[in-house]
């Protein structure tokens, strides 16, 4: 062996031989290579054409795309973020505004202005964010404010409601506000951790707008209220933090401020920890006296009997109170023609927390709260246990509403996802599904709305000018300015970013598609020399594609017929593992022949795949036998699924749980974790208990997809044997009931990275076992979010989650976890129905369980307290 070819340049993408030559690819140059000479030479290619992706168009806007929203005051439009636009609809009659047209810009994150004049955006127009103030008809220049130095990532731009001010926070964890005649932005407070919900500060104005509550973090990780004096420059702390507080708003007459708190949140905290899974977590809803003078709203009520007024009072009395009532509504009158007092909101921090009510709200996963008119909330409820099953997700909230008044709570809506309320509290804008809606901010009527009642929005003509060349070069830009504002170093490992900018700018010329785009991301990012850098996404053709349809099946041709080589068993009763043929009444044999498809006869000399295109899950009539010349044939009815990884993968799981326990006798238990979140989650809790009572444990992570920190799965699995406990019926059970107390041993390979690097590392850390196979991919700088600002909605990875040891170094990453005993996953071995690795791990373990035998119970004589 020898190398041919020294590269000190761009990576070499592909190679192909032909007689006498090798082409290979150099980051799209193509070189040839003589082999009898040596000489290799780049080919001068010119490459001529009308390429239809590169053409300025108009876009459509698919309700999907949006990206942000927000509606105005009064509830007569709302206001979208799509594609680096800022548009706005009308709920009922008119036309859709486009506020902005500035294609290669990306404007984001509007907010309408409680006076309903301007809307507020975030906008990289100069090449950094700043804020921009558009009069809500689109008409005349944007007000321009300067965010300050250095420049970063910023979200929710929030108005007072004298709409002068607007606060907003940053991604450096900063809640600031900006006076718009002073122009100069103002830090209210810093939070103490980053994570991936930014859950904490979100400020909101009091109805003077001489205030801003938030809620920060704690070092226990939990969050509480505060609230920030703009006149005094000072923050109080107003809630204990012995809770998790969220969602504070102040009521429109700034008596008081609502707030959610839960203290059952416990391990759910811990974001990144899989102990934090399907931990279910209630909220309450609380209310907060501001003055200390101020009665209770929920002081005790009392109906009581009105005394009835003397009836001795002459005729003339009786009319003289009469023309006083007059008078009296006269003076009503009056007084609704008198401007209002303008609300001036005073806060007695002093013994606040005896303050502190408990709304009478049934406890809740509450999501979000908004206070509408005086005395009114609205919250949003999520699922009791927050889905990780990616399926799942998004599958709708409860909208419900409290009115302090009657102190009742009524369910408003079932099924949305983002909700936002109008500032006079009288409209609310929401979506269902890929629909939105504008409708009183009341329970609706029973069926679809009527016309002029809050039908969904016509989103038809919503679209954006596009011009690719120019939005293709805005995203270069961009992504190296979020590479600069969210990797976890600050200095890029090293790299002038200025430089490398430089060194890729050149190719811009000639990309003539967007995945052209993602593939000069994929190598300018790749000099960051970093695992979790992800490309993918954007604008692309659509190309229609055929779904095939499955059976779970592996074929061999024999006598010119395909043969049923192999059929997979499914879990039936589990609608993501059903398996075609082992339905009931289809019960498809190994060795059977497949003869016919709907009608259509099946012959070797044809693709079998072709029977089934666009029949997944569909019913198809397959004719079977067990002869290759229809003889004993019968037709089945089966519906193919159009996808068998899953099928696949249980049978490989299901066949090592079956060969280890044949190998051990029984002794030893087998669990497969495909990642380290909802899938490992998932069968970690179905396989280790469900094996409870073996003696040891084989723990195989081959080929994770990583996730979160498996801290729950190495908490149970290093569980000791603390003591025995006897019944006076059946054997005797110990503390804990739920653990494998022998040896464990893990399997590791190279396919397995980032949480499934981290739960190899912890496994030896902790010294539960050896680890038995090849080095992990090594990645365990991570990313928890990522901007997510891209025009067309393509991505790219900043990862800024990173690693390391207690002795202060950094560790895993670009070098991944050895084993304890290096194994290879041999492939004429595999192929010849054997593998190493787990035939090693069940070796390994039964010499530990030789040396390290069980504790056996020994229960002792029964007490005999009496001396006989």
């Amino acid at each position: 062996m020898k190398q041919v070819v020294k590269n000190d340049g761009l990576d070499l993408k592909s190679a192909s031989a032909g007689p006498g030559a090798i082409v290979y690819e150099q980051f799209g140059a193509l070189h040839l290579l003589d082999l009898g000479s040596g000489r290799d030479r780049k080919l001068q290619l010119r490459v001529v054409g009308d390429i239809t992706e590169v053409r300025p168009h108009f876009q459509k806007i698919e309700p999907r795309r949006i990206q942000s929203a927000a509606i105005s005051p009064s509830g007569a439009r709302a206001v979208f973020a799509a594609r680096g636009e800022i548009l706005t609809v009308p709920a009922e009659k008119g036309d859709i505004r486009n506020l902005t047209n500035t294609t290669a810009v990306v404007e984001r994150d509007p907010a309408w202005s409680p006076d309903g004049k301007s809307i507020a955006y975030l906008s990289d127009e100069s090449g950094e964010y700043a804020l921009h103030i558009r009069d809500q008809n689109g008409m005349g220049e944007a007000r321009k404010i300067d965010l300050g130095s250095p420049p970063t990532f910023y979200y929710s731009p929030t108005w007072s409601p004298d709409s002068k001010k607007i606060a907003y926070t940053d991604k450096r964890l900063n809640v600031w506000y900006v006076d718009l005649e002073k122009k100069t932005p103002v830090r209210v407070d810093t939070d103490i951790y980053a994570g991936p919900f930014r859950l904490a500060l979100r400020p909101v104005w009091s109805p003077d707008s001489r205030w801003l509550a938030y809620t920060k973090q704690l070092r226990n990780h939990l969050r509480a209220v505060y609230i920030y004096s703009l006149e005094q420059g000072k923050t109080y702390q107003a809630t204990d933090g012995m809770s998790d507080a969220l969602f504070a708003d102040f009521d429109k007459k700034g008596k008081y401020l609502y707030f959610t708190a839960s203290t059952d949140v416990a391990l759910s905290t811990g974001w990144l920890d899989m102990s934090g899974l399907s931990r279910p977590v209630t909220r309450s809803v609380y209310v907060m006296v501001l003055k200390k003078d101020l009665p209770s709203p929920l002081a005790p009520e009392s109906d009581e009997e009105k005394a009835e007024e003397n009836k001795t009072e002459s005729g003339k009395e009786s009319a003289g109170k009469e023309e006083a009532a007059k008078d009296k509504g006269t003076d009503k009158d009056k007084d609704k023609e008198k401007p209002k007092e303008p609300v001036k909101v005073e806060i007695d921090f002093e013994n606040i927390g005896q303050r502190i009510l408990a709304l009478s709200v049934p406890p809740r996963n509450y999501q979000r709260l908004s206070a509408g008119k005086t005395g009114v909330l609205f919250l949003v409820e999520g699922p009791p246990v927050d889905p990780i099953d990616y399926d799942e997700v998004g599958a709708g909230q409860t909208l419900h509403k409290f009115d302090l008044k009657t102190r009742k709570t009524e369910k408003i809506l079932e099924g949305i996802g983002d909700f936002s309320l109008s500032f006079n509290g009288e409209k609310m804008l929401y979506r269902q599904k890929d629909q939105w809606f504008i409708t009183k901010a009341e329970k609706p009527a029973e069926g679809p709305p009527k016309p002029g009642e809050g039908g969904p929005l016509k989103l038809d003509t919503m679209e954006v000018y596009v011009d690719p060349r120019a939005e293709w070069k805005h995203m270069y830009y961009q992504v190296w300015r979020d590479e600069r504002d969210f990797l976890y170093d600050p200095g890029l490992h090293g790299l002038n970013l200025e430089a490398v900018k430089k060194k890729y700018e050149p190719y811009l010329d000639g990309i003539a598609s967007r995945d052209d785009l993602n593939y000069l991301f994929e190598e300018m990012l790749g000099e960051i020399t970093i695992g979790h850098m992800f490309v993918g996404g954007g604008d692309k053709p659509e190309v229609k594609k055929v779904k095939g349809g499955l059976l779970g099946a592996d074929y061999k041709l024999e006598n010119g017929r395909y043969r049923f080589a192999r059929i997979f068993n499914g879990e039936n009763w589990n609608p993501k593992l059903r398996a075609p043929l082992t339905q009931p009444g289809v019960n498809v044999l190994t060795g059977e022949y497949l003869l016919a498809v709907n009608g259509r006869e099946v012959r070797g000399s044809g693709n079998v795949y072709s029977f089934f295109e666009e029949t997944a899950g569909k019913q198809v009539v397959l004719k079977v036998g067990p002869n290759s010349d229809d003889k004993g044939f019968r037709e089945v009815t089966v519906v193919p699924v159009d996808d068998e990884l899953g099928l696949r993968n249980l049978a490989w799981i299901e066949g090592n749980r079956r060969e280890v326990d044949q190998m051990t006798g029984g002794r030893v238990a087998y669990v497969y974790l495909p990642d380290t979140y909802s899938g490992g989650y998932t069968n970690f809790n179905r396989y280790y208990f469900a094996q409870v009572g073996k003696e040891a444990a084989i723990i195989d992570e081959r080929f994770n997809g990583g996730g979160d920190i498996a801290d729950y799965i190495i908490d149970y699995l290093r569980r000791p044997l603390l003591s025995f406990w006897t019944l006076r019926e059946g054997q005797d059970i110990t503390t804990p009931i739920e653990a494998i107390f022998g040896p464990k041993v893990m399997i590791i390979n190279e396919m397995a990275g980032s949480g499934g690097d981290a739960m190899p590392w912890m496994f030896r850390k902790t010294g539960i076992g050896p680890l038995v196979g090849k080095r992990t991919w090594g990645g365990l700088v991570g990313h928890y979010t990522n901007p997510v600002d891209l025009l067309d909605g393509g991505f790219t990875g900043t990862p800024n989650l990173a690693f390391y040891n207690t002795n202060g170094t950094w560790d895993v990453e670009n070098h991944g976890v050895p084993p304890d005993i290096e194994v290879e996953y041999d492939p004429k071995a595999v192929r010849e129905g054997h593998d190493p690795q787990l035939e090693k791990a069940v070796e390994i373990v039964m010499d530990l369980l030789k040396k390290n035998p069980l504790p056996t119970p020994k229960r002792p004589a029964y007490p005999n307290y009496h001396g006989q």
